[in-house]
């Protein structure tokens, strides 16, 4: 199939329903949502009815406005007064929980692969990559099955995992891109390890925080 302005309009708008009538339908059964989006993806992609997208630089862009969505929304929608109290857990949790997760998981895929029945071998730099990509949480889930199912949890755990979900991918996508740029200039010295991710997380933060204080001001400029 050509994919054409027209052709991605209503496949897209196609898919768009079927995902509000499966959501709708799982919520009141209570099954994840995301499980059931996944579903409707295997159904209309290659194995199901066969729709080819084998564009890495279109998937990629439509990710990422995917994932500044749905942050922005679960931002809207978290009040800072309730994470406040849990600030400093969180942000722990957000960036040494998942470097730990990405290091404890690398190294059991790179033992994993040296097993003869695996009949595969990963350097232990290639397995810790594949445990960065899948190292934080998914904080679309977590928003839905928090929210939808109106859950109760106490000692603050509700507004700490919000938190930690929506603020664990900039630490997760970091250690991305530092183990691409390592494996591709065959080993990089501590120092510019320590350097790229200093001025990933100041320029990161001081930018996002400059551009959500604009938000709010536009956002009110709105509103009245």
């Amino acid at each position: 199939m050509i994919f054409t302005a027209e052709n991605t309009l209503l496949i897209g708008s196609i898919l768009l329903f079927v995902s509000i009538v499966v959501g709708k339908t799982g919520y009141r059964f209570g099954v994840p949502t995301l499980l059931l989006f996944l579903v409707v993806g295997m159904i209309f992609g290659s194995d199901g009815l066969g729709l080819q997208f084998h564009n890495a630089k279109e998937a990629q862009f439509i990710g990422m406005v995917a994932l500044s969505i749905i942050l922005f929304s679960g931002g809207m929608d978290t009040k800072f007064r309730e994470i406040k109290p849990i600030l400093g857990p969180g942000i722990v949790l957000s960036t040494v929980g998942v470097l730990l997760t990405a290091l404890f998981t690398g190294l059991f895929i790179w033992w994993l692969s040296g097993m003869s029945w695996t009949n595969i071998y990963l350097p232990i730099t290639t397995s810790l990559l594949l445990a960065a990509t899948m190292s934080s949480t998914d904080s679309a889930s977590v928003f839905a099955i928090l929210r939808s199912q109106k859950m109760n949890l106490k000692h603050n755990l509700r507004p700490m995992l919000e938190l930690e979900s929506g603020s664990n991918d900039p630490m997760a996508y970091m250690l991305t891109i530092v183990l691409t740029q390592f494996i591709q200039s065959a080993g990089m010295g501590v120092g510019a390890i320590v350097a790229s991710f200093l001025i990933q997380f100041i320029v990161g933060a001081v930018t996002g925080y400059i551009l959500g204080k604009l938000a709010i001001l536009m956002l009110n400029k709105l509103n009245i």
